[in-house]
């Protein structure tokens, strides 16, 4: 069995579908409220390999909001992981994902230290970030996306924004060795974390965002932020493609500029239906196949019985362990969303 652990995007939308996910005692409390409130399987389905394999999963909503790191609820914020975290290995579940903020809030606070949650001990090899999918969906995103439009991968500028994330980090490190894209424009706020990337990759160029977006023909996005970011539209080039694939979705979905084509970075359609609840809440646009592709990695090493932290640490994605899932991710029955 496999897992899920999730958040919602705000405050004001998980009050509006607490009642969906089937606690409607929530909808009219404040952040407080929802600090103190415990994580819940809230869902229970199963999911259906285009090979005819079967398996079965449940989402843990960890009710946790990032109006928590705004508001300097930090304590708060690790106790909803971590709480989570000890729910999915009370529930017998193999292998779960840390979606969102939930795989950040781990690293940034090094939560890999505090294995005991009460009475649970938390064996981390049944966890994984779901992060190397992603990366390997978001390269394909890329890919595919700038073949549509007519760019050139190999005489773009590419600008990778959160560039020494573990999601940038893998994006860089495929379009470097295993795509040998045009120019690269590392962004991200700490210098000796991009300085460090640069040396490894032995190229990009670092820039700061207000650089960058000008310059590129392709924008990857990949900084999570607890808010939204305006950026200055009319300054970028035509034709631009942007992935989004913060989680809130960091940019407006609704660009609209001549030339300007943003999708929504990190998602997976599956070839089969499945019914659940959750993607309804998180209004994907066809919720029966489209899901996080954090979420499918998880469901791709339950279906390969890889129960192990297949993505997991700061920067440790390797291109050899992109096309690993990739080939799983293709074996199943999952390719990335490419609506433009």
């Amino acid at each position: 069995m496999f897992g899920l652990i999730g958040h919602l995007t705000s405050l004001e939308y998980a009050q509006s579908v607490a009642q969906d996910l089937g606690y409607p005692e929530y909808a009219d409390q404040g952040l407080d409220f929802w600090c103190s409130a415990p994580p819940q399987v809230v869902d229970s389905f199963q999911v259906k390999s285009v090979t005819g394999q079967v398996i079965s999963g449940k989402y843990i909503e960890s009710c946790f909001l990032p109006e928590m790191l705004v508001n300097r609820r930090v304590k708060a914020a690790i106790r909803k992981v971590l709480n989570a975290m000890a729910l999915a290995q009370k529930s017998d579940i193999n292998i779960t994902a840390l979606g969102g903020f939930s795989s950040i809030i781990f690293e940034e606070f090094n939560l890999k230290d505090n294995a005991q949650v009460r009475n649970v001990e938390l064996d981390f090899s049944r966890f994984t970030t779901g992060n190397t999918h992603t990366a390997y969906i978001i390269c394909q995103q890329v890919e595919k996306g700038a073949a549509l439009l007519g760019l050139d991968l190999s005489q773009a500028t590419i600008a990778v924004c959160g560039a020494t994330g573990d999601i940038g980090s893998g994006v860089c490190r495929w379009l470097t060795q295993k795509r040998d894209a045009g120019e690269l424009l590392l962004i991200a706020r700490n210098r000796e974390r991009l300085e460090n990337l640069q040396t490894e990759l032995s190229r990009g160029k670092i820039c700061d965002l207000k650089e960058a977006l000008p310059q590129a023909d392709i924008i990857v996005w990949v900084a999570s932020l607890p808010k939204g970011i305006e950026i200055e539209i009319e300054s970028l080039k035509n034709p631009c493609l942007i992935i989004d694939g913060g989680y809130p979705k960091n940019l407006d979905s609704a660009f609209n500029a001549p030339g300007v084509t943003i999708l929504k970075g990190g998602i997976v359609e599956h070839s089969l239906d499945i019914d659940w609840q959750i993607m309804k809440i998180v209004s994907m646009d066809i919720p029966s196949r489209q899901m996080f592709a954090c979420f499918a990695e998880a469901i791709l090493l339950d279906f390969e019985g890889w129960h192990t932290n297949f993505s997991w640490g700061r920067n440790q994605i390797s291109v050899a362990k992109m096309e690993q899932i990739g080939e799983a991710s293709r074996k199943h029955g999952f390719r990335p969303l490419l609506t433009l």
